[in-house]
């Protein structure tokens, strides 16, 4: 079993930044993908980015150029720097783990992300 726990999230004007950090615990097999999901009201949830344990990273379009993600597989975490935030970056952002041993795919508790005009 594996914990993703979240931290970071809060209240930022636009144009801010905030920083997202994930820490998993517990039965982590190396290989596997990390990544960012948001999720605003009446939206399906979205991938913002992932890394994987090579560290290739992906994008959405939309966070291009302002986001990064990062990772310290020593530490079992994973990183997302949103800068020059946007009120349409407003969701719910979770935590994502795929092991590709397995197949199996672990979901954070989710942090509130608010841009405010």
């Amino acid at each position: 079993q594996v914990q993703l726990v979240e931290s970071g999230g809060g209240l930022v004007q636009a144009g801010g930044s905030l920083r997202l950090s994930c820490a998993a615990s517990g039965n982590i097999f190396s290989i596997n993908v990390m990544g960012w999901y948001r999720q605003a009201p009446g939206k399906q949830r979205e991938l913002v980015a992932a890394i994987s344990s090579g560290g290739s990273t992906n994008y959405a379009d939309s966070v291009k150029g302002r986001f990064t993600i990062s990772r310290d597989n020593a530490k079992n975490t994973v990183y997302l720097q949103m800068n020059s935030l946007k009120p349409e970056d407003t969701a719910v952002y979770y935590c994502n783990l795929y092991s590709v041993i397995g197949g199996r795919e672990y979901w954070g508790q989710g942090t509130q992300v608010t841009v405010s005009s």
